[in-house]
């Protein structure tokens, strides 16, 4: 009788020990942000005050994690504002996600994580940056991630245009923009205004601070040439696997082990080389399976293999990596490119879901800054989406309105 107890006691212990352990980031995957009817994932979201939209994302493993979200309201520099929860929230934040699914028919196993906005215990009250962090049952933090939510109380109306500069016309892209208040009055924008562009959904790739070069009534009007110029970079490269069987014109192999894995063709940097057109998403990606009606947890994850070749000029003391919206472009080692010498190719194995990919290759120099377009080459006829977001602190106001927003296409591109 002792031993069936102690026996007891044994697998009592173990089960609450596997229930109970921390997640490690490392399992967390295809954090992404969603409008309502767009099937684009991004991980950053732009939405109007009262506009649906979700948040969803997957933790690689079998158990149902009880997982919470907490919201903070920030001023322009990202930092928590004055605002107190009840002043920008309707209902309460810190609840317990309810919306999750166990993966179907997969080989990796996985809990799909869903979060809707607006919902039954959390509205917004007011326009905004904000940060949302998904905490795990002891309150601690497994990620974050940042969005704004702005009102439709200014007209952002966006121009890209080449460099002026003859070092750089082609090479770089400029925004030019007004700002014209519809249902709202700025009282001395000059201090009161401040704006934010940024490339590609990338906020590590932005400028802030801009003052308007000039006003016409209310209208302000930035036209300036090198101070909202950015490198023209290149277009994504992509694939596709929603047939994870499947070779393709950019999947070249296909194996399972534990998982599928597929084998990209080797990528060839683009530095020295003629612009050439290449339809993209802009580094965003689209979560997709052949013969699923449910791909958001249907899809399977598989092992994707990255290859580039050797460029000529690389110093010992640079790195590459590979950045998109899937990974919010972080500088990460989970990300970073091997060179294995006996084919004489830079090799990365990344786990991605099922889907759509736009990836590109970034170099670092030895204080892990990028260079732009140090593989890809920069080119002023690249298609880059540039988001301007105008910000408004009135006299006496404890936090930042964003009362406007606009985007431009440099598809469009003039001189």
């Amino acid at each position: 009788m002792k031993k069936i107890f102690r026996l007891f006691c044994m697998l009592f212990l173990i089960v609450n020990f596997t229930f109970s352990q921390s997640i490690s980031t490392e399992l967390i995957k295809s954090v992404a942000f969603h409008k309502q009817n767009d099937n684009k994932s991004s991980n950053i979201l732009l939405s109007s005050l009262n506009e649906r939209f979700s948040m969803s994302f997957d933790v690689l493993s079998g158990i149902e994690y009880d997982l919470y979200y907490v919201i903070e309201h920030c001023d322009f520099d990202w930092k928590k504002s004055q605002l107190l929860k009840s002043e920008y929230l309707q209902g309460f934040d810190d609840v317990k996600i309810e919306d999750y699914y166990s993966s179907f028919n997969t080989y990796q196993i996985y809990t799909h994580y869903k979060i809707n906005f607006p919902n039954s215990n959390t509205s917004f009250k007011k326009s905004g940056n904000y940060i949302i962090k998904i905490l795990n049952e002891y309150g601690e933090e497994l990620f974050r991630r940042k969005f704004i939510i702005y009102e439709n109380l200014a007209s952002v109306n966006t121009e890209i245009k080449r460099s002026r500069e003859l070092d750089f016309i082609h090479t770089k892209q400029v925004v030019n923009f007004e700002v014209s208040p519809v249902n709202i009055r700025f009282n001395n924008p000059i201090k009161t205004i401040k704006v934010s562009v940024f490339k590609n959904n990338d906020l590590k790739n932005s400028i802030q601070n801009l003052k308007p070069q000039y006003t016409m009534g209310q209208k302000l009007i930035y036209r300036y040439d090198n101070e909202s110029s950015f490198w023209g970079e290149n277009e994504y490269l992509y694939f596709e696997n929603k047939f994870v069987r499947n070779t393709n014109v950019k999947i070249r192999a296909f194996d399972l082990e534990e998982i599928y894995s597929n084998f990209l063709y080797s990528d060839i940097p683009r530095l020295n080389k003629k612009y050439t057109y290449n339809p993209d998403i802009n580094g965003g990606f689209l979560i997709a399976a052949a013969n699923s009606l449910n791909p958001e947890f249907e899809a399977d994850y598989v092992n994707v293999h990255f290859y580039l070749e050797k460029l000529k000029t690389l110093s010992s003391e640079n790195k590459i990596f590979i950045v998109g919206d899937f990974n919010n472009h972080e500088i990460n080692d989970k990300y970073k490119m091997r060179f294995n010498s006996n084919f004489n190719l830079f090799e990365a194995e990344i786990k991605l879901k099922q889907g759509f990919y736009n990836y590109k290759y970034v170099l670092v120099d030895k204080n892990n800054n990028i260079i732009p377009g140090g593989i890809d080459g920069n080119f002023d006829e690249t298609e880059n989406e540039y988001n301007v977001v105008v910000y408004y602190r009135d006299f006496g106001q404890r936090f930042d309105r964003v009362v406007g927003v606009g985007k431009g296409l440099s598809e469009f591109i003039k001189n």
